[in-house]
């Protein structure tokens, strides 16, 4: 089956499986050339790919920044900073002057939860958006980057896997587009663990097993996804202290015995060691954190060559 042509990539909810598995090849096929190289200098040869950060970011920019340089995109980092966005200008005046210019593709990050898909619906019939991040809806990058690392080490069939969840998933983006496409990939034991201020309502926790006695949901998961502690949720009173935090959810290498012995860990960066995950997991033998760093880069060289590809 032949599946047309994304014009967008600004969620991963109701994409579908066959997508899913379609997106996550070429992904695969783009490894060898992640780190460098010409072979593939000419997919995007003359194209122009603007990543508009409203959002401060260092590793989703760096990542989608080579991922446009292996492909042989010129690429502009607009900085929102030091733009007319601080005078007053709105992201859809700043979009559309860029548009103007001849950029053909927008990586865009934005705090506001469908800021993405707002510019994307005034965008002309030939450009493409990719939502790098916005608000805590969606990260769909990150997302197919969490799917590619754990299809590479457990395989393509979801449906046998038992995937637990740990942290604040109420405000994370990350956590969002990871279950959306578990669900779709027919990942039937999906756990979700975490404090209860830091969970989030049914809606995103659907199919899913919640607790949050990390102990107990630890028991024989194959995959363990922790997600970062913002230490602004300490000022707002939805966790006690990080000492607190790290006693009752952070993954050390006791805990981690309670997971199956070929069990992979797993979490988005930037990491709190000695609040989500002990340095001793972080940089332990099971750990795939660094290998996320490194998908990260061929899954973004695939969707940029799949939404520019004429």
């Amino acid at each position: 089956m032949t599946l047309p042509r994304l014009r967008h990539l600004l969620t991963l909810d109701g994409l579908g499986e066959a997508r899913l598995h379609a997106l996550l090849d070429e992904a695969e096929a783009m490894l060898p050339h992640a780190r460098g190289g010409t072979a593939l200098r000419q997919v995007l040869a003359g194209r122009t790919v603007c990543n508009l950060f409203f959002e401060n970011s260092t590793r989703t920019r760096s990542s989608f920044q080579l991922a446009a340089q292996r492909l042989g995109a010129d690429v502009l980092n607009f900085d929102v900073g030091a733009s007319s966005v601080k005078k007053g200008e709105t992201a859809l005046d700043t979009f559309r002057t860029l548009e103007a210019m001849g950029v053909e593709a927008f990586v865009v990050r934005h705090a506001e939860d469908g800021a993405v898909a707002a510019l994307a619906d005034a965008a002309g019939p030939g450009t493409a958006l990719l939502n790098a991040g916005d608000g805590r809806s969606n990260h769909p990058t990150q997302g197919l980057l969490d799917m590619l690392t754990l299809r590479r080490h457990k395989g393509r069939d979801f449906s046998r896997l038992s995937v637990l969840v740990v942290g604040d998933v109420k405000h994370s983006r990350v956590a969002r587009s990871d279950l959306q496409a578990l669900r779709q990939l027919g990942c039937r034991d999906l756990r979700v663990c975490g404090p209860a201020a830091l969970l989030p309502g049914p809606e995103v926790l659907e199919g899913c097993t919640v607790g949050q006695e990390l102990d107990a949901m630890l028991e024989g998961v194959d995959v363990l996804m922790m997600l970062r502690l913002q230490r602004e949720r300490m000022e707002e009173g939805l966790v006690p202290s990080l000492e607190a935090y790290f006693a009752d959810y952070g993954l050390d290498a006791r805990r981690l015995a309670r997971a199956k012995p070929d069990a992979i860990v797993m979490h988005p960066g930037p990491m709190n060691r000695g609040v989500e995950i002990a340095a001793e997991v972080a940089d332990g033998p099971r750990s795939v954190i660094l290998e996320q760093v490194a998908n990260g880069v061929a899954v973004r060289m695939a969707v940029l060559s799949h939404l520019l590809d004429t």
